[in-house]
């Protein structure tokens, strides 16, 4: 009997035709007959008799008709009759229509009493259980799903476990419940990786970190080439970094999954770990030259490590890829792509191929982000006053366009020293409710304008709403050294910031000025040599270049500056060092 086939019938019946006498449908012949081709294919024979058929329908009728119990008997009778597993799914759905969690678990429960090895009646069980809370009676019929299933499928039955048991609120009742179900299949060798991830995982969501890393380590053990445990492993990079960092390192060492190795590149970048991130890019571009995310990745990291012409090149050969591609997640990167060119090509001097690559992009998609490298392609040109209007004239479609707008015409403003009108922009700018970024830029107004007062309250307000977010600790703290006050209460924010940020070479940059403020010298030469080589900056090669002029190696402190003049010729700080150390370049 096929319920899909009395469906059909239902939906075409009337009450009329209901009333009729009708005979009992006759099977239809498996195998097509010559007169019967591929194009005109004969449905499956149907055990669907005369008094099933009336059965099914006054079930229905008496569901539609408000007749629920009435009808769900009806229906769940056919179900045990004809063992047809469609009959079984529908009497579920009536008794979740009707909220009666516990009649439908029945039904799972006589389902299976009647197909003993319907895997859909075991997963229908697990999950009704789960919906009524019954987290350890699903546990114990979870272990007996696993265990019933044949090798091949295991694993993937495997994976899908904190899934199916995301939703319970107890995340240590479900992590605990969910190791004991597996117990069975962590001694078998094709489970025992798919399972260590599974009770990972569980242990994760349950903040279960230490726990969860273990298991990562026994399941990369148990299999080396799996991916599940080296994908839960770089879910712990940052909160369990001791246990995990081996694993990955391990496995990135062979021939790994591009995906993986991406993941763990972005986590690195993520992390300011740059040098190590620009090291995995490239293994992955000379492994699998065919993934074609690895050339756009690597070429966003060489230019923002200013490496231009490997950054054009990385750049170039995932545009060649990237175009012919249908991939909607390859053809957005284009514009990244694109934006990077442009960027490459105004430090080179080649304005009108940077316009050129800016124009392959779509005004719509960012009109934000096109327009501020529009008007600092103006502003490379000596016309500030058009860069300005261009910004200004900017069309935003949406509250949140209409804020990059602001953010972008203030920091433009800012870049180009006019303080003053950065500053009233901001603070005149509407505000839903508390706005980090637009705050943080005001207080960088307010010092440029010598409000120090006002730019101490607006970054402790920082610090106040979100206090692990070390962008504002590391302001005041450097704000505080810059100037040479408050010494002691400086290094303390600035080595918070470290905390919350420990590879970042702009805080490094901060805590080695702080020591030269302080008259370390030799630690401030070690941080600051450690964040130049980490991120080649204009400002930290000043502060570089500082340090080791006051400490004889005016040579080198020479070469240093010369360096940071070719990354950004017009960084305030470098130019104001080299102005008071009468410095000629």
């Amino acid at each position: 009997m096929n319920f899909r086939i009395f469906c059909s019938v239902l939906s075409a019946c009337s009450l009329g035709a209901w009333a009729q006498s009708l005979p009992a449908p006759k099977a239809m012949p498996v195998h097509p007959t010559s007169s019967q081709t591929a194009s005109n294919p004969v449905p499956q024979a149907s055990a669907l008799d005369a008094v099933m058929f009336y059965q099914l329908l006054l079930g229905e009728l008496k569901v539609q008709n408000g007749e629920s119990n009435t009808g769900f008997s009806l229906i769940l009778d056919a179900a045990r009759k004809s063992k047809d597993p469609e009959l079984f799914q529908r009497a579920i759905d009536l008794a979740l229509q009707s909220r009666s969690a516990e009649a439908a678990l029945q039904v799972a429960r006589t389902w299976k009493q009647v197909i003993p090895a319907s895997k859909q009646a075991n997963l229908y069980i697990v999950q009704i259980l789960l919906a009524l809370n019954k987290v350890e009676e699903a546990g114990l019929a979870l272990k007996t799903t696993l265990n019933s299933l044949p090798a091949d499928e295991l694993p993937a039955a495997i994976a899908s476990v904190p899934r199916i048991f995301g939703r319970v609120n107890d995340k240590l009742l479900a992590a605990n419940t969910v190791e004991s179900a597996l117990s069975q299949s962590l001694t078998q060798p094709s489970s025992q990786a798919s399972a260590w991830t599974t009770i990972g995982r569980m242990r994760r969501d349950a903040g279960q970190g230490r726990a969860a890393a273990q298991a990562a380590q026994k399941g990369y053990a148990a299999d080396n080439k799996s991916q599940g445990p080296v994908m839960l492993a770089l879910s712990l990079l940052e909160q369990e970094p001791d246990l995990v960092r081996p694993l990955i390192l391990s496995y990135m060492s062979g021939p790994a999954n591009p995906e993986l190795r991406l993941s763990y590149a972005r986590t690195l970048i993520s992390d300011q770990q740059s040098s190590a991130a620009l090291a995995q890019l490239l293994k992955l571009n000379q492994d699998n030259p065919e993934f074609v995310p690895g050339w756009l990745f690597s070429g966003l990291l060489l230019t923002d490590l200013d490496q231009p012409l490997l950054a054009e090149k990385a750049l170039l050969r995932f545009v060649s890829m990237a175009a012919s591609s249908q991939d909607p997640e390859l053809k957005s990167g284009l514009s990244d792509a694109y934006f990077s060119l442009s960027q490459i090509a105004q430090k080179q001097g080649q304005i009108t191929q940077a316009e050129d690559y800016l124009s392959k992009i779509p005004a719509q998609s960012e009109p934000v982000k096109v327009g501020l490298r529009r008007a600092n392609l103006l502003a490379e040109q000596g016309k500030l006053p058009q860069a300005r209007q261009l910004l200004e004239n900017i069309q935003t479609s949406s509250p949140e366009q209409a804020r990059q707008k602001t953010l972008a015409l203030a920091m433009f403003l800012r870049e180009h020293k006019e303080y003053q009108a950065a500053y009233d922009l901001l603070n005149q700018a509407p505000k839903a409710g508390f706005d980090y970024e637009i705050q943080s830029e005001l207080a960088m107004a307010a010092e440029r304008l010598g409000k120090f007062d006002v730019m101490e309250s607006l970054l402790r307000e920082l610090i106040s709403a979100k206090p692990k977010e070390a962008h504002a600790y590391n302001a005041l703290g450097f704000s505080l050294a810059d100037r040479n006050i408050r010494l002691s209460e400086a290094k303390q924010l600035i080595e918070q910031a470290v905390t919350l940020a420990p590879n970042d070479p702009f805080i490094r940059d901060s805590l080695a000025w702080v020591a030269f403020r302080q008259g370390d010298k030799v630690l401030a030469l070690q941080l600051l040599e450690s964040a130049y080589k980490a991120k080649p900056d204009a400002e930290i090669a000043a502060h570089l270049g500082e340090v080791l002029w006051v400490t004889g190696r005016t040579s080198e402190a020479s070469t240093v500056w010369r360096e940071g003049l070719l990354l950004k010729s017009d960084n305030e700080t470098l130019r104001e060092t080299l102005k008071r150390f009468n410095f000629k370049p």
